[in-house]
């Protein structure tokens, strides 16, 4: 069994982002290509997005730290530390409202079609 502490990498993950040329971070914490489950820290500066993009198959937004606002077409939902957002199935976009950290859990469907 491995243990991680998510207070410290929120912590390592803002100060990376804050430096980044990119203002963004980004760490998997578990899982990957070989996994279904896939859990990624994500961190973003103030007014940095991730750019609106695919569903990349069951997901969830759990803001960490900060506020967020994931967006979906016309439809907008507010996320703060706590928060539990459940990841539209069409196009969106994440962006940091002010200084973020959020963990997105994925689980893609592995099933042959």
């Amino acid at each position: 069994m491995n243990k991680l502490s998510l207070t410290a990498l929120v912590s390592q993950q803002l100060d990376l982002a804050r430096t980044a040329s990119s203002g963004r971070s980004a760490h998997t914490v578990y899982g990957g290509h070989e996994h279904s489950l896939r859990q990624t820290l994500i961190a973003l500066d103030a007014g940095q997005r991730l750019g609106e993009h695919e569903n990349p198959g069951e997901a969830t937004v759990h803001v960490l730290h900060g506020r967020v606002r994931l967006s979906a077409g016309d439809d907008s939902w507010d996320g703060s530390a706590g928060d539990l957002l459940i990841v539209p199935e069409t196009r969106h976009d994440l962006e940091a409202v002010e200084a973020a950290v959020v963990l997105l859990t994925v689980a893609l469907d592995r099933s042959p079609r």
